[in-house]
Protein backbone atom coordinates (compact mmCIF):
# COMPACT_ATOMS: atom_id res chain seq x y z
CA UNK A 1 0.00 0.00 0.00
CA UNK A 2 3.10 2.51 0.00
CA UNK A 3 2.96 3.23 3.34
CA UNK A 4 6.38 2.54 4.09
CA UNK A 5 9.91 0.65 2.23
CA UNK A 6 9.95 -2.27 5.31
CA UNK A 7 13.50 -3.98 6.21
CA UNK A 8 13.19 -7.21 7.55
CA UNK A 9 15.46 -8.32 9.95
CA UNK A 10 15.71 -11.89 11.10
CA UNK A 11 17.26 -15.54 9.79
CA UNK A 12 16.30 -14.74 5.99
CA UNK A 13 15.53 -18.78 5.31
CA UNK A 14 12.30 -18.39 7.77
CA UNK A 15 11.45 -15.06 6.50
CA UNK A 16 11.55 -17.02 2.99
CA UNK A 17 9.57 -19.56 3.61
CA UNK A 18 6.88 -17.74 5.63
CA UNK A 19 6.51 -15.60 2.14
CA UNK A 20 6.65 -18.90 0.06
CA UNK A 21 3.81 -20.11 2.17
CA UNK A 22 1.28 -16.90 1.92
CA UNK A 23 2.56 -15.87 -1.37
CA UNK A 24 4.46 -13.05 -0.69
CA UNK A 25 6.95 -11.94 -3.18
CA UNK A 26 9.62 -10.13 -1.68
CA UNK A 27 11.86 -9.29 -4.58
CA UNK A 28 13.86 -5.63 -3.86
CA UNK A 29 12.78 -6.35 -0.19
CA UNK A 30 16.02 -5.53 1.91
CA UNK A 31 16.69 -8.40 4.68
CA UNK A 32 19.30 -8.43 6.96
CA UNK A 33 20.67 -11.83 8.22
CA UNK A 34 20.47 -12.57 12.43
CA UNK A 35 20.67 -15.77 13.86
CA UNK A 36 17.77 -15.26 16.07
CA UNK A 37 15.57 -13.03 17.95
CA UNK A 38 17.95 -11.52 20.34
CA UNK A 39 20.60 -10.49 17.76
CA UNK A 40 17.52 -9.02 15.62
CA UNK A 41 16.76 -6.64 17.71
CA UNK A 42 19.45 -5.44 18.79
CA UNK A 43 20.16 -5.47 14.77
CA UNK A 44 17.43 -3.75 14.33
CA UNK A 45 17.75 -1.09 16.60
CA UNK A 46 21.53 -0.29 15.06
CA UNK A 47 19.82 -0.37 12.16
CA UNK A 48 17.64 3.15 13.02
CA UNK A 49 20.74 4.37 14.80
CA UNK A 50 22.47 4.33 11.41
CA UNK A 51 19.72 6.58 9.62
CA UNK A 52 19.07 3.32 7.66
CA UNK A 53 15.28 3.34 9.27
CA UNK A 54 13.33 6.12 11.04
CA UNK A 55 10.64 3.54 12.64
CA UNK A 56 11.10 0.28 14.16
CA UNK A 57 7.77 -2.72 14.08
CA UNK A 58 7.81 -5.90 16.60
CA UNK A 59 7.81 -8.79 14.17
CA UNK A 60 7.75 -12.39 15.80
CA UNK A 61 9.58 -11.47 18.84
CA UNK A 62 8.68 -11.30 22.25
CA UNK A 63 8.45 -7.73 23.05
CA UNK A 64 10.67 -7.57 26.05
CA UNK A 65 13.65 -8.83 23.52
CA UNK A 66 12.90 -6.10 21.47
CA UNK A 67 12.39 -2.90 24.18
CA UNK A 68 15.49 -4.26 25.78
CA UNK A 69 17.61 -3.36 22.73
CA UNK A 70 15.36 -0.01 22.66
CA UNK A 71 16.57 0.75 26.29
CA UNK A 72 19.98 -0.82 26.17
CA UNK A 73 22.04 2.27 27.62
CA UNK A 74 25.05 2.05 24.88
CA UNK A 75 23.59 2.56 22.04
CA UNK A 76 20.44 1.72 22.36
CA UNK A 77 16.98 5.05 21.19
CA UNK A 78 16.47 6.52 24.84
CA UNK A 79 15.56 9.78 25.27
CA UNK A 80 14.90 11.84 28.03
CA UNK A 81 11.00 10.73 28.17
CA UNK A 82 9.65 7.61 29.78
CA UNK A 83 8.88 5.71 27.21
CA UNK A 84 5.01 4.49 27.00
CA UNK A 85 2.17 3.10 24.50
CA UNK A 86 -0.39 4.76 22.88
CA UNK A 87 -4.02 3.18 21.85
CA UNK A 88 -6.01 5.09 19.23
CA UNK A 89 -9.52 3.97 19.01
CA UNK A 90 -12.13 4.32 16.84
CA UNK A 91 -15.35 3.75 19.29
CA UNK A 92 -18.64 2.80 17.19
CA UNK A 93 -21.23 5.48 18.03
CA UNK A 94 -18.36 8.08 19.38
CA UNK A 95 -17.49 11.09 17.38
CA UNK A 96 -13.64 11.54 18.45
CA UNK A 97 -11.28 9.12 18.36
CA UNK A 98 -9.85 8.33 21.83
CA UNK A 99 -6.35 7.83 22.97
CA UNK A 100 -5.93 5.55 25.79
CA UNK A 101 -2.59 5.30 27.47
CA UNK A 102 -0.37 3.69 29.08
CA UNK A 103 -2.10 0.02 28.78
CA UNK A 104 0.94 -1.78 27.92
CA UNK A 105 4.16 -0.82 29.18
CA UNK A 106 4.26 1.66 32.70
CA UNK A 107 2.79 -1.02 35.02
CA UNK A 108 2.62 1.40 37.97
CA UNK A 109 3.64 4.69 37.29
CA UNK A 110 4.67 7.17 39.28
CA UNK A 111 3.74 10.89 39.09
CA UNK A 112 7.01 11.93 36.75
CA UNK A 113 6.04 8.91 34.85
CA UNK A 114 2.92 9.78 34.02
CA UNK A 115 3.91 13.64 33.05
CA UNK A 116 6.16 11.67 30.17
CA UNK A 117 3.06 9.30 29.57
CA UNK A 118 0.88 12.45 28.80
CA UNK A 119 3.49 14.74 26.96
CA UNK A 120 3.95 11.31 25.07
CA UNK A 121 0.00 11.16 24.05
CA UNK A 122 -0.29 15.06 23.11
CA UNK A 123 2.46 14.34 20.97
CA UNK A 124 0.75 11.85 19.07
CA UNK A 125 -2.46 13.34 19.06
CA UNK A 126 -0.41 16.76 17.26
CA UNK A 127 1.62 14.64 15.15
CA UNK A 128 -1.85 12.95 13.28
CA UNK A 129 -2.97 16.59 13.05
CA UNK A 130 -5.90 16.73 15.14
CA UNK A 131 -4.51 20.04 16.87
CA UNK A 132 -4.79 20.57 20.26
CA UNK A 133 -6.16 17.65 22.57
CA UNK A 134 -8.33 17.52 25.72
CA UNK A 135 -6.53 15.47 28.10
CA UNK A 136 -8.74 13.23 30.90
CA UNK A 137 -6.48 12.56 34.11
CA UNK A 138 -8.54 9.07 34.83
CA UNK A 139 -10.11 7.82 38.89
CA UNK A 140 -12.81 6.22 39.72
CA UNK A 141 -13.94 9.52 41.18
CA UNK A 142 -13.78 12.79 40.07
CA UNK A 143 -13.36 14.06 43.86
CA UNK A 144 -9.54 14.59 45.15
CA UNK A 145 -8.78 12.16 48.47
CA UNK A 146 -5.89 10.80 49.64
CA UNK A 147 -7.95 7.23 50.09
CA UNK A 148 -7.46 6.88 46.34
CA UNK A 149 -3.51 7.61 45.25
CA UNK A 150 -4.76 8.18 41.32
CA UNK A 151 -6.73 11.63 42.44
CA UNK A 152 -3.89 13.20 43.77
CA UNK A 153 -1.61 12.41 40.57
CA UNK A 154 -4.36 13.96 38.51
CA UNK A 155 -4.97 16.96 40.14
CA UNK A 156 -0.82 17.37 40.23
CA UNK A 157 -0.83 16.60 36.63
CA UNK A 158 -3.20 19.51 36.21
CA UNK A 159 -1.37 21.57 38.21
CA UNK A 160 1.66 21.30 36.05
CA UNK A 161 0.03 21.76 33.21
CA UNK A 162 -0.72 24.78 34.81
CA UNK A 163 2.35 25.91 35.32
CA UNK A 164 4.31 24.74 32.02
CA UNK A 165 5.89 21.68 32.93
CA UNK A 166 3.00 19.90 30.10
CA UNK A 167 2.19 21.78 27.42
CA UNK A 168 0.28 21.30 24.17
CA UNK A 169 -2.66 19.78 25.53
CA UNK A 170 -5.97 20.98 28.19
CA UNK A 171 -5.79 18.75 30.83
CA UNK A 172 -8.74 18.01 33.39
CA UNK A 173 -9.01 15.57 35.86
CA UNK A 174 -9.25 13.51 38.20
CA UNK A 175 -12.41 12.51 36.31
CA UNK A 176 -14.47 8.97 36.13
CA UNK A 177 -14.57 7.47 32.43
CA UNK A 178 -18.57 8.53 32.40
CA UNK A 179 -17.72 12.15 33.38
CA UNK A 180 -14.70 12.50 30.94
CA UNK A 181 -16.69 11.01 27.47
CA UNK A 182 -20.19 11.65 28.15
CA UNK A 183 -21.76 15.26 28.34
CA UNK A 184 -24.63 14.08 30.23
CA UNK A 185 -22.78 12.30 33.17
CA UNK A 186 -20.83 15.32 33.31
CA UNK A 187 -24.05 17.39 33.40
CA UNK A 188 -25.06 15.30 36.17
CA UNK A 189 -22.42 15.80 38.89
CA UNK A 190 -21.95 19.57 37.51
CA UNK A 191 -18.28 19.76 35.98
CA UNK A 192 -18.01 22.44 34.13
CA UNK A 193 -14.44 22.57 32.08
CA UNK A 194 -13.31 22.32 28.39
CA UNK A 195 -12.69 18.49 29.00
CA UNK A 196 -14.91 17.00 30.67
CA UNK A 197 -17.73 15.01 28.79
CA UNK A 198 -15.62 15.49 25.70
CA UNK A 199 -12.18 14.24 26.27
CA UNK A 200 -9.81 12.73 23.53
CA UNK A 201 -6.73 11.50 25.45
CA UNK A 202 -7.78 9.29 28.51
CA UNK A 203 -4.40 8.85 31.02
CA UNK A 204 -5.31 5.80 33.04
CA UNK A 205 -4.10 5.14 36.45
CA UNK A 206 -2.18 2.20 35.67
CA UNK A 207 -1.70 -0.57 33.03
CA UNK A 208 -3.95 -3.42 34.16
CA UNK A 209 -7.09 -0.52 33.91
CA UNK A 210 -5.81 0.94 30.81
CA UNK A 211 -5.47 -2.84 29.07
CA UNK A 212 -8.71 -4.06 30.64
CA UNK A 213 -10.30 -0.52 29.14
CA UNK A 214 -8.78 -0.81 25.73
CA UNK A 215 -9.69 -4.79 25.33
CA UNK A 216 -13.13 -3.66 26.17
CA UNK A 217 -13.84 -1.44 23.85
CA UNK A 218 -12.43 -3.78 21.02
CA UNK A 219 -13.95 -6.98 21.77
CA UNK A 220 -17.36 -5.70 23.66
CA UNK A 221 -17.84 -2.58 21.72
CA UNK A 222 -16.53 -3.00 18.53
CA UNK A 223 -13.93 -0.62 18.66
CA UNK A 224 -10.86 -0.39 16.01
CA UNK A 225 -7.44 -0.20 17.38
CA UNK A 226 -3.72 1.14 16.56
CA UNK A 227 -1.34 0.98 18.87
CA UNK A 228 2.36 3.13 18.72
CA UNK A 229 5.14 3.29 21.30
CA UNK A 230 6.53 6.92 21.70
CA UNK A 231 8.67 8.44 24.16
CA UNK A 232 11.88 6.65 21.76
CA UNK A 233 14.05 8.08 19.10
CA UNK A 234 11.58 7.15 16.42
CA UNK A 235 8.24 5.48 17.19
CA UNK A 236 7.98 2.20 17.75
CA UNK A 237 4.93 -0.20 16.34
CA UNK A 238 4.11 -2.73 19.00
CA UNK A 239 1.49 -4.75 17.83
CA UNK A 240 0.11 -8.13 20.00
CA UNK A 241 -0.76 -11.64 18.34
CA UNK A 242 -4.19 -11.14 18.96
CA UNK A 243 -4.17 -8.16 16.94
CA UNK A 244 -6.28 -8.21 13.42
CA UNK A 245 -4.98 -7.16 10.51
CA UNK A 246 -6.34 -4.10 10.07
CA UNK A 247 -5.60 -2.93 13.56
CA UNK A 248 -1.40 -3.90 12.63
CA UNK A 249 -2.05 -1.79 9.05
CA UNK A 250 -3.61 1.17 11.39
CA UNK A 251 -0.93 1.07 13.55
CA UNK A 252 1.83 1.24 10.74
CA UNK A 253 0.03 3.76 9.23
CA UNK A 254 0.21 5.69 12.82
CA UNK A 255 3.69 5.05 13.07
CA UNK A 256 4.38 6.69 9.28
CA UNK A 257 2.57 10.09 10.22
CA UNK A 258 4.72 10.10 13.98
CA UNK A 259 7.86 9.49 12.08
CA UNK A 260 7.31 12.18 9.80
CA UNK A 261 5.92 14.46 12.38
CA UNK A 262 9.28 14.19 14.61
CA UNK A 263 11.36 14.37 11.17
CA UNK A 264 9.67 17.88 10.48
CA UNK A 265 10.16 18.95 14.00
CA UNK A 266 13.62 17.81 13.97
CA UNK A 267 14.23 19.91 10.87
CA UNK A 268 12.42 23.03 12.40
CA UNK A 269 14.61 22.76 15.50
CA UNK A 270 17.98 22.81 14.15
CA UNK A 271 16.52 25.77 11.69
Amino acid sequence: MGLFVPVLVGPSQRIHDLASQYGFKLDGIEIIETAHSHESAAVAVETVQSGQATLLMKGSLHTDELLHAVLAHKGGLRTGRRLSHVFIMDVPNHDDLLFITDAAINILPDLETKADIVRNAIDMHHALGLGTPRVAILSAVEQITAKIPSTLDAAALCKMADRGQIQGGVLDGPLALDNAISPEAAAMKGIVSPVAGHAQILVVPDLEAGNMLAKNLSFLAGASAAGVVMGAKVPIILTSRADSAEARLASCAVGVLVARWREEALVKGVA
